[in-house]
C-alpha cells in the first residue's frame, strides 16, 4: 500500500544563510556609523581637531532645512548630476559596445577615448565656461564627460572580456552575430558596465561640486564656497555630508540594479 506524504514546505537551508548574509552587513554598517559619529564627537569635545561637532552640524542642517536652502541646493546639484550622468551613460553604452565588437570602430575611437581619459574633467571646466558661458550647459557637459569616460571603458572592457568559448558555442549552434551580441555579449558585459556606472557616478559628483565652486548661483558646491568666505565650518560640513548621503543612496540603487540584472553571476 502506497503512503502519500505531504510535500515538504520547509525553506531550503540556503534561505536562512542568505538572510543572515543580508542582515549582518546592515548591522555592521550601522555599528560603523555609530562608532564614526562617536569618535567624531569625542575628538571635537577633547579639542583634538578644530572642527564643529555632530550637534553643531546637526543644528546647522536643521536651520538650512527649515529655510529651504539645503533642499534647493541639493536639488540643483542632483539635477545636474542626474542629467549629465544619464547622458554620459546612454552614449557610453553603444560606443563601448561598438569598440569592443568591431575592430574598425575600436581603431577609430579608442585613441580619442584614451586621450580624453588622461585629461581630468576638472581641467575642462575653464574651457567649458569660456565656450559655453556660466549657465547650466558647461556644468552638465563636464559631468557628462566624466560619466562617459568611466562608463565607455567599462563597456568596452566588458565586451572584449567575454569568454570566447561562449561565443564559439553559440556560433556552433547556428546563432547569428546579432543573436550572439544580444544574448551572450550584452549579458556577459553587464557587470562591467554597472561597475563603470558606479565609478562614473562618483566622478560626476566630484565634477559638479568643482563646477559649482567656480561658477554657480545655487548648489551644494556653491553653498560650501560661500560658507568658506565667512569661515562657516558647520555649513561646509552639512554640504559634505549631504553630498555623501545622496551619493551613497544613488550608489546603493545602482548596486541593487546590479544584483538583480546579474543574478546569474556567482558571488561570494
Amino acid at each position: 500500500m502506497a503512503v502519500i506524504t505531504a510535500p515538504d514546505k520547509t525553506p531550503p537551508a540556503s534561505a536562512p544563510r542568505r538572510e543572515r548574509r543580508t542582515v549582518r552587513p546592515l548591522l555592521l554598517n550601522l555599528a560603523a556609523l555609530v562608532v564614526g559619529v562617536a569618535v567624531w564627537a569625542l575628538a571635537t569635545t577633547a579639542h583634538l581637531v578644530d572642527v564643529p561637532g555632530p550637534l553643531s552640524v546637526a543644528s546647522r542642517a536643521s536651520e538650512m532645512l527649515r529655510d529651504g536652502t539645503l533642499v534647493d541646493d541639493a536639488l540643483a546639484s542632483l539635477r545636474r548630476v542626474f542629467l549629465g550622468f544619464a547622458l554620459g551613460t546612454l552614449l557610453a553604452v553603444p560606443v563601448g559596445f561598438l569598440m569592443g565588437w568591431y575592430p574598425l570602430a575600436r581603431a577609430l575611437l579608442e585613441p580619442y577615448v584614451q586621450f580624453f581619459r588622461t585629461v581630468p574633467p576638472l581641467a575642462i571646466i575653464p574651457l567649458a565656461i569660456v565656450l559655453m558661458g556660466i549657465g547650466e550647459t558647461p556644468k552638465v557637459f563636464v559631468i557628462f564627460l566624466a560619466a562617459f569616460l568611466s562608463s565607455v571603458v567599462a563597456a568596452f572592457q566588458g565586451v572584449v572580456g567575454v569568454d570566447a568559448t561562449l561565443i564559439n558555442a553559440a556560433r556552433v549552434l547556428g546563432a547569428r552575430d546579432r543573436v550572439i551580441f544580444l544574448k551572450v555579449v550584452v549579458p556577459a558585459a553587464s557587470p562591467f558596465l554597472l561597475v563603470g556606472m558606479r565609478i562614473g557616478l562618483g566622478a560626476s559628483w566630484a565634477t559638479v561640486v568643482a563646477a559649482e565652486l567656480i561658477a554657480a548661483d545655487k548648489g551644494l558646491g556653491y553653498e560650501m564656497m560661500h560658507a568658506q568666505t565667512y569661515y562657516d565650518l558647520p555649513t561646509i560640513f552639512v554640504g559634505l555630508i549631504t553630498i555623501g548621503l545622496i551619493g551613497l543612496v544613488m550608489d546603493r540603487l545602482l548596486l541593487w540594479a546590479e544584483r538583480h540584472l546579474t543574478a546569474w553571476q556567482e558571488r561570494r
